[in-house]
């Protein structure tokens, strides 16, 4: 082990590294309703935190998931118990935009893989998989077909068959067992669903999916 960060005063729900600056940011989203953020320096891996509180007292509001973004200003953006998607400014540590839709726990949220993509993806107790317009605070999407929680959403890194532009897919992981592909033009029908990650479907995914 090379550091142990202290700070947290309940269980850590989400972590996640800044791609931006080096790496040199670390997030993390905890239980006891705030984010922390870590600036790491090496090589002697000073640590900085600053706490993220959030303004609402309501027992039920935890931070559920965390993705952070680099840009003009670094910008954090947490899911909650609370039903929100929140974005927060790290130099001031104060929310700037809100996000509103989802109707149960958001478990997962990620922001676009690249600064040129302004969307954020978040998953939820509702079954839900939803995309949301950064600039405009909008929801773009939303994608219904799974039948339990979902846990777990991405923005896939390789190029699918038949899709113009890899930036157009995204995929979302529930508790119904279910990996399911989706174009971000269409909310109507997923592009491909994976019922079970044995070696067999690995293989077709390797030799039908990627270009």
């Amino acid at each position: 082990q090379l550091q142990i960060f202290n700070g947290h005063t309940d269980g850590i729900c989400g972590i996640e590294f800044s791609p931006f600056n080096g790496g040199r940011y670390l997030c993390s989203g905890s239980w006891d309703k705030t984010i922390r953020l870590w600036v790491l320096k090496h090589p002697n891996h000073y640590m900085f935190s600053m706490d993220i509180m959030l303004v609402d007292n309501d027992n039920d509001n935890k931070m559920n998931n965390i993705g952070v973004i680099g840009g003009n200003g670094y910008t954090i953006c947490s899911g909650s118990g609370d039903k929100t998607i929140r974005i927060w400014d790290i130099e001031t540590a104060k929310q700037f935009n809100i996000f509103k839709g989802h109707t149960s726990y958001v478990n997962s949220v990620k922001y676009g893989s690249s600064e040129s993509v302004n969307t954020i993806l978040s998953g939820s107790d509702d079954k839900s998989f939803r995309l949301w317009d950064i600039r405009s605070g909008e929801q773009i999407q939303v994608f219904n077909g799974h039948i339990s929680i979902v846990y777990s959403v991405e923005y896939p890194p390789f190029v699918i068959k038949n899709s113009t532009s890899n930036s157009n897919v995204i995929c979302s992981g529930s508790f119904d067992n279910t990996t399911r592909f989706w174009d971000i033009r269409s909310n109507k029908e997923e592009l491909y669903v994976i019922k079970e990650m044995r070696k067999k479907i690995m293989e077709y995914i390797v030799l039908h999916l990627l270009d």
